[in-house]
């Protein structure tokens, strides 16, 4: 298992640390060497470990079963725009998106950190990904291509995001 944690300057909440202590300590079961699990079905072998540390985690399709984190209100305070996350920590702010074969494919890392962005109240972002997906007899490192995107976003100081860290796991 691999993570990184961002920006390289600052040390990882306590929170953090915590998850990348919960899928450590499942890691046998979704290691991407060894097995070819979704993302739903990784999530759901970390899900206790992570309702255990106060996240919500979504539990399946169904509508009453998803998380949703509002990013836009309306009249009355009333939610007009919300997206859905797989786990979060309300009071600490932070949000979990786990991605299986569609993290650097499809770029589904970029939208989960744009999406983390709009989010109200959510300072903190961890993407789980693969460490190496193979798709067609080709090997994609999910893990590496997503953490040297975040160094050279970070190193470019092109780009400012509202987030105070960004947690990415290799699994």
């Amino acid at each position: 298992m691999n993570w990184a944690y961002f920006p390289r300057s600052a040390k990882p909440t306590d929170l953090a640390l915590e998850v990348v202590a919960a899928f450590r300590a499942h890691h046998s079961g979704i290691d991407s060497a060894a097995h070819t699990s979704n993302s739903n079905a990784v999530l759901a072998v970390v899900a206790e470990s992570l309702n255990q540390l106060g996240f919500t985690v979504e539990s399946g399709k169904k509508k009453a079963e998803k998380i949703y984190v509002p990013v836009l209100y309306g009249n009355n305070g009333k939610v007009a725009k919300a997206f859905e996350a797989d786990a979060f920590h309300q009071r600490e702010g932070f949000v979990i998106e786990v991605e299986a074969g569609r993290a650097t494919i499809n770029n589904q890392f970029l939208k989960d950190l744009f999406q983390a962005c709009m989010m109200d109240g959510v300072d903190y972002l961890c993407i789980a990904v693969r460490n190496l997906y193979v798709a067609a007899g080709i090997r994609n490192p999910d893990f590496e291509r997503v953490v040297t995107f975040l160094e050279t976003l970070y190193a470019s100081n092109r780009m400012s995001l509202p987030l105070k860290g960004i947690l990415i796991i290799g699994y």
